[in-house]
């Protein structure tokens, strides 16, 4: 089966296929609503062949359906048939889990996305688990991605945000007894030491996951959005 992956960012829609060397990258930002990016994503790919399409998108999807628009994009992705827009088979995940799924080499594994805000998700031997964690209280009032976030980044400073985002995974990977943690996101670039028990992603990873998301199947036992590598 031929698949094309499609990262969609605040910054960039990255675009890959099966059988090609280089990803497309499409400007994205505040105007780029589903229909223009499925538009962009045609006019970009018109010459390539592909039989189904994986979207990583950023915020929260449930059972394969974005249920809130994103923040740094145009609006109506809530609702979107993006199967009728692009003629193909879809599946929708957050871009964390993407990410998390093409990074994945067995065990129990977290996911930390350190780019404008913070993505998670959670492997646990083959089912991905997407997690919203950003938003969970972590010190003086603020949440995990107020400081391990761009935002964070920022106010702190890198020395102290390095040592925030060493304590934070220090804290997820304990609470979620996780084997070892996989940095991903644009910022991990800037982590000089990684913390114990974690290693550095690679944004590529995300189209990885994209393929392999054509390899797994829905795990009925749960009620999650949860997917198994098979």
């Amino acid at each position: 089966m031929r698949i094309l992956v499609i990262d969609v960012g605040g910054t960039h829609v990255k675009v890959f296929a099966t059988g090609h060397k280089k990803p497309i990258e499409i400007p994205s930002g505040p105007d780029m609503s589903a229909k223009k990016m499925v538009q962009a994503v045609r006019q970009a790919a018109a010459h390539w062949a592909y039989d189904a399409v994986s979207i990583g998108y950023p915020g929260p999807v449930i059972h394969g359906h974005p249920v809130s628009e994103p923040h740094n994009l145009g609006p109506g992705w809530v609702g979107f048939n993006f199967s009728r827009a692009f003629g193909r088979p879809v599946k929708v995940i957050n871009d964390a889990a993407m990410q998390a799924l093409g990074s994945y080499r067995g065990g129990r594994m977290l996911f930390l996305g350190l780019g404008t805000g913070l993505g998670s998700a959670l492997i646990v031997d083959g089912v991905l688990e997407p997690m919203e964690l950003a938003h969970l209280p972590y010190k003086n009032g603020r949440t995990y991605e107020d400081y391990v976030g761009l935002a964070g980044l920022k106010r702190l400073g890198k020395k102290k945000w390095r040592q925030r985002v060493a304590d934070v995974v220090k804290q997820l990977r304990t609470a979620m007894q996780a084997e070892y943690v996989v940095l991903g996101g644009g910022n991990a670039k800037l982590l000089n030491k990684l913390p114990a028990w974690a290693r550095r992603g690679d944004n590529a990873n995300a189209f990885v996951g994209g393929f392999r998301l054509w390899q797994t199947r829905y795990d009925a036992r749960s009620r999650s959005n949860a997917h198994r590598l098979v």
